[in-house]
């Protein structure tokens, strides 16, 4: 018996893919509410993913049905400068990606009776037999040329059309991503579903640490703030938390400072804990990040991933905003960062917190067989 016919015979009539991008695990971890609400709406959830948004959502779901598709595989730059060159020298293999997981894809629909699918960022995870959901805040993409965003955003406007609707994590007034998820046009088919976060408010979590670090995001850049961050925590005498982003990693990073724990990865319960036991937050400036700090209300420093524009553009935004303090990683000063983010003032940003339910609910409802006289 083939893994589609043993499915097919045995779990719940609506049975949806969801499928991340393997740009970091930010696509992976957002898309955990997602989950988390298609299984309370009793669906059969299909997970599509490789690497470490497999390890990490396999820790999530264990029960959850995982099939292993490969990923972009992107390679990223040391030099941020000249990240976006490599990028542009990539963009064959990008292309042969999604040419390639549309493939996959219409097998995996026949196999496993798939209903619908629900795409993170990945352009070719549509299918026109089946409703299609494209899930980007990134309606505008930020390239840093005004010429090539023209071109980038045109060619991905043209691939969100050919999804049934494509749900954008943020508000459509006073937003959270600024010019990346409200462009000059919008694609008739957008829907705004509120910003989606894998963390909830806890009371009474009581403080450990005086800092948190959250190192996340892609190679090489995850290691060289880290060695950054490392080798000026060595004369650092509060009490720090560092996570390292390395959900498959188990070797355990031993330094011999007192004051300071490092853990390779934490599950989305115990990091949700671990921000509310923070007085101050050291992360990246990924978007799927800053929507788990606003859902639990947290003061923290963001650190843009050198040449990746989306980071750099919204650790600006946001910073401009009062929402967050933000500083660049070239000449990173730990003391100068706290002591300049003491003084700070820091804004609550307030935005609706379970919007996306309501738009998962209505498209599982939409799925389902309608009654006819």
């Amino acid at each position: 018996m083939k893994n589609g016919e043993k499915f097919n015979s045995e779990l719940p009539q609506i049975r949806i893919l969801i499928a991340p991008l393997d740009w970091g695990l930010g696509h992976a971890t957002r898309c955990i509410p997602i989950i988390k609400e298609l299984f309370s709406q009793h669906c059969a959830v299909i997970i599509a993913a490789s690497d470490a948004p497999l390890f990490l959502l396999k820790k999530e779901f264990p029960k959850a049905v995982f099939l292993r598709n490969r990923g972009y595989q992107v390679k990223y730059s040391s030099s941020g400068r000249l990240l976006p060159v490599r990028l542009l020298l990539q963009l064959p293999g990008i292309i042969l990606s999604v040419w390639r997981e549309r493939a996959w894809l219409r097998k995996v629909i026949k196999e496993y009776g798939l209903d619908a699918v629900i795409s993170d960022n990945r352009p070719g995870m549509y299918n026109k037999s089946i409703p299609c959901v494209y899930i980007t805040h990134q309606l505008h993409i930020k390239t840093g040329r005004a010429f090539s965003e023209k071109i980038v955003k045109k060619v991905h406007s043209q691939f969100i059309k050919k999804y049934s609707t494509c749900w954008v994590p943020d508000i459509e007034q006073n937003s959270l991503a600024g010019a990346l998820s409200h462009p000059a046009q919008i694609p008739s088919n957008v829907l705004y579903i509120g910003p989606l976060s894998r963390f909830e408010k806890i009371n009474g979590v009581p403080l450990i640490y005086n800092l948190l670090i959250s190192l996340s995001g892609p190679e090489p850049q995850r290691t060289i703030f880290e060695k950054i961050i490392l080798g000026q925590l060595r004369t650092f005498k509060k009490k720090v938390l560092l996570v390292r982003g390395l959900p498959g990693e188990n070797k355990a990073l031993q330094t011999g400072v007192q004051s300071l724990e490092i853990v390779n990865h934490l599950p989305a319960e115990k990091l949700n804990r671990a921000f509310l036991q923070a007085e101050m937050i050291i992360s990246r400036s990924g978007y799927s990040t800053i929507m788990d700090l606003v859902k639990i209300g947290r003061n923290a420093i963001l650190v843009p991933t050198p040449g990746q524009t989306e980071q750099e553009y919204l650790a600006g935004y946001l910073a401009e905003k009062k929402y967050f303090y933000a500083v660049q990683q070239n000449n990173f000063s730990l003391e100068r960062a706290l002591a300049q983010a003491s003084l700070f003032p820091f804004k609550k940003p307030v935005f609706p917190e379970n919007d996306y339910k309501k738009a998962v609910g209505q498209f599982v409802e939409s799925l389902k067989p309608q009654d006819t006289w």
